[in-house]
């Protein structure tokens, strides 16, 4: 069975770092790109990152460039999304995705709310 578990999410202060983990199992984690969605109320769900099968490439929306990383550690099955310099436009639910193909998959997301 096909699983990811985010985790990582909550409430942090404008300027403040949070750090997302994606947890997966049920699929070959080293066959598949993995990625960060968002999506804040009222808007459709965009891209945040997205990193390679082995890590060598990674792309990033513009809004993030900078602050962000994603990371994955395939030993773990793990996926990352380190946050710094948060805004209140950050504020979201984040989504972890793996695709492959055909194959697409996602987690049930996690709430990241920015506010003071």
């Amino acid at each position: 069975q096909v699983q990811l578990v985010e985790s990582g999410g909550g409430l942090v202060q404008p300027g403040g770092s949070l750090r997302l983990s994606c947890g997966a199992s049920g699929f070959t984690f080293t066959s598949y790109a993995m990625s960060w969605y968002r999506q804040a109320p009222g808007k459709e769900r965009e891209l945040v990152a997205v990193i390679s099968p082995v890590g060598g490439l990674r792309k990033y929306a513009d809004s993030v460039k900078g602050r962000f990383t994603i990371s994955r550690d395939n030993a773990k099955n793990t996926v990352y999304l380190e946050m710094n310099s948060l805004k209140p436009e950050d504020t979201a639910v984040y989504y972890c995705n793996a695709k492959s193909g055909l194959y697409d998959y996602w987690g049930q997301g996690t709430q990241v709310t920015v506010s003071s």
